[in-house]
């Protein structure tokens, strides 16, 4: 596998915040010097309080773009269901238009995935259907995203990065090998050696290289406020993965262990 640098992801969460609390989060994140800021796809908090205070993902994702200047930024990941897959073409084409600065291309990453918070779907009306049937429709949409993006005036000011999220081994692995420029997972150590080895056949039969896909995994915290088990982080770079996002959300939002991972990054990447 090609060799690729150490990057490191915050997901903040839109939940049990103000606004500002979010804005000011996300700036300060920049100034850590962290690789990519994310944020999620629901209509309601998915930890806490039920029904506490919540921010809609992509016009927050539009105002990140213009506050921000370096850090890359997007959903992981955004619900395929939500909206038409030529109206989120245009959307993240938009977006993406919004975070360039200077000449220099824009910095929003596509993170998609079929869905699964049942109450999203009922609440705004969705059909929710099956694993299946989400997971079908998540194939035919990259199709048309891809579709759309070639034929958008202005088009967008780069190849958008695509970050698909899922590890099932039949369908979400075979749409990460024909469209993914990213794959993330939640997995353990011995989960993702297994899914590497199914990604790296679905690769081959769809005639592409494993090596042009980042391997993207969550890092889980502790309650005693530590990142966790830094041996299993670095066991899953020696697997393969090179982007590594740690998970925010109010009312603490403290960045200490963003401080260290991206500390850790800077000495992997010294190496």
């Amino acid at each position: 596998m090609t060799d690729r640098p150490v990057r490191i992801g915050v997901q903040l969460a839109p939940q049990h915040a103000t606004y500002a609390q979010l804005r000011d989060t996300v700036a300060a994140i920049e100034d850590l010097g962290v690789d990519i800021a994310f944020t999620w796809d629901h209509f309601y908090p998915l930890s806490g309080e039920p029904d506490g205070s919540h921010f809609e993902c992509w016009t927050m994702l539009a105002a990140w773009a213009e506050q921000t200047s370096r850090i890359e930024l997007g959903a992981l990941v955004t619900c395929n269901s939500y909206r038409n897959p030529d109206l989120l073409a245009d959307m993240a084409r938009t977006v993406d238009h919004i975070s360039a600065r200077g000449g220099e291309a824009g910095r929003l990453i596509l993170g998609i995935g079929s869905g699964w918070f049942e109450r999203d779907y009922l609440e705004y009306g969705y059909s929710f259907g099956t694993a299946g049937e989400r997971l079908d429709a998540l194939a035919e949409a990259l199709l048309r995203i891809e579709s759309r993006w070639a034929t958008l005036n202005p088009a967008p000011t780069r190849s958008i990065p695509v970050l698909i999220g899922g590890g099932g081994e039949k369908k979400t692995l075979r749409i990460v090998a024909q469209h993914a420029d990213i794959w993330h997972s939640f997995s353990d150590v011995e989960t993702l050696e297994r899914k590497l080895g199914v990604l790296q056949e679905w690769c081959e039969r769809v005639g592409r290289d494993l090596s042009e896909i980042e391997i993207s995994t969550g890092v889980r915290r502790t309650h005693d406020g530590t990142i966790g088990a830094m041996d299993a982080i670095e066991a899953h770079h020696a697997l393969g993965a090179r982007l590594f996002t740690l998970g925010i959300s109010a009312p603490d939002l403290d960045l200490g262990q963003a401080r260290e991972l991206v500390a850790w990054r800077d000495r992997m990447n010294a190496t």
